[in-house]
């Protein structure tokens, strides 16, 4: 296996704090995001180093394993459990002068059960799970109003998914068996896909509910009537009572946010009433008011 500086991908060093690595990884996936470089094979391939380099860094426990395992960073506890049966199986500890094992028992070890040749002859591998892979994928909000499939490119595959309606912001999926390929025929790792979502709509989300402010003339709140208001899958009339007050919220039931994976069933649109004075009076309309005033 060729040894990855995860560091060096990232543009960091050894001491780089976890938020270094967040802010690093966050702005590289965006810049080698499939979807902003189509058919850009090495952007693609940086795209996945990013990712793998993020799962490793990101980790406490597998940044600790991979500083002082290197390319075996996966390995390590095996490492180790192998080390002390050693000890207890030999009696004798071909110690090196730092106190661990010598160079050669160790690339003995890792050759033996992670691919290469073994000296007892038995010709046994040990299988392993692949390494679990991490992307982030962004969408707009009118995105997922409605379930929509996509095609990701993981691997150089092309892995097209569902992406069910309702999924919230920062909410992660996963991806069986797409992660990085087993070792010695081991099970692949898995693919977690977590959703970055924007709001390009004039709505607030809270949950499956909605959240608007709309304006509404004095007249209308004084004397009611009927307005036409937006709700995400269109306009909707809706009735005014007479002496409505501003700030005044309604409710309009089922016209918010799909329930993530429950078809047909969705949130609560809230309207909150702005009523704005009028401006421009010609003299007959202040009379008009003046005379109201004193009625």
């Amino acid at each position: 296996m060729e040894y990855i500086d995860y560091y060096k991908i990232l543009g960091l060093t050894k001491d780089a704090s976890q938020e270094d690595i967040k802010k690093a990884y966050r702005k590289l996936a965006r810049k080698y995001h499939p979807d902003l470089n189509p058919n850009n094979k090495e952007a693609n391939k940086q795209f996945q180093q990013i990712n793998e380099a993020n799962e490793v860094l990101s980790d406490p426990e597998n940044r600790k394993k991979y500083d002082k395992y290197g390319k075996d960073w996966k390995h390590g506890e095996e490492y180790e459990k192998a080390q002390q049966a050693q000890n207890q199986s030999s009696g004798r500890n071909r110690q090196s002068a730092s106190g661990g094992f010598g160079e050669d028992f160790s690339s003995d070890f890792f050759e033996s059960m992670f691919g290469g040749s073994s000296r007892s002859g038995s010709g046994r591998q040990a299988k392993f799970r692949g390494q679990d892979f991490n992307a982030e994928l962004q969408l707009k909000l009118t995105d997922v109003y409605k379930t929509q499939q996509q095609t990701l490119t993981v691997n150089g595959k092309n892995i097209r998914i569902t992406i069910p309606a309702g999924i919230e912001n920062g909410q992660t999926i996963k991806i069986a068996n797409h992660g990085a390929p087993g070792v010695n025929g081991g099970p692949n790792g898995d693919l977690y896909i977590s959703f970055s979502i924007t709001n390009d709509s004039v709505f607030k989300r809270e949950g499956n509910n909605l959240y608007a402010s709309i304006d509404l003339d004095l007249y209308t709140a004084v004397l009611g009537g009927e307005i036409t208001v937006d709700t995400f899958d269109g306009k909707v009339k809706l009735k005014v009572n007479p002496e409505t007050q501003n700030g005044t919220k309604v409710k309009l039931k089922g016209k918010g946010f799909p329930v993530y994976k429950q078809d047909g069933q969705y949130g609560d649109l809230f309207i909150t009433y702005t009523i704005k004075l009028p401006t421009n009076l010609t003299e007959k309309q202040k009379e008009l008011f003046t005379t109201l005033s004193k009625s």
